[in-house]
């Protein structure tokens, strides 16, 4: 079994800066795209930021130049750096990976559980 967990979310206020982590572990030969959604109350579930494999990235309008994703594929690791908050950056985030448990399989979208992040002054 594979399994995403992320870390880092909290409470800040608004202008201050969070930095989320995911880790993927489990039977895992490659992970394709790693990425990160948001979803607030009462909205549908929205892209923040995905990275390829081979390291280009991609942002949801909102986010660019605020957040920034990296990934270490050693480690199948994530980190999404998050400056400049505001309250509308409130939500549940998930990362997500796309991955390949044997050489030959198509890759799966494996998700992890959530992490809140609460933008208030």
């Amino acid at each position: 079994q594979v399994q995403l967990v992320e870390s880092g979310g909290g409470l800040v206020q608004p202008g201050e800066s969070l930095r989320l982590s995911c880790a993927a572990s489990g039977s895992i030969f490659e992970i394709t795209t790693m990425g990160w959604y948001r979803q607030a109350p009462g909205k549908e579930r929205e892209l923040v930021a995905s990275n390829r494999r081979s390291g280009s990235t991609n942002y949801g309008d909102s986010v660019k130049g605020r957040f920034t994703v990296s990934r270490d594929n050693a480690k199948n690791t994530m980190s999404l750096q998050m400056n400049s908050l505001k309250p509308e950056d409130t939500a549940v985030y998930y990362c997500y990976g796309n991955v390949i448990q044997k050489l030959g399989d198509s890759w799966v979208t494996i998700w992890g559980q959530g992490t809140q992040v609460t933008v208030s002054s």
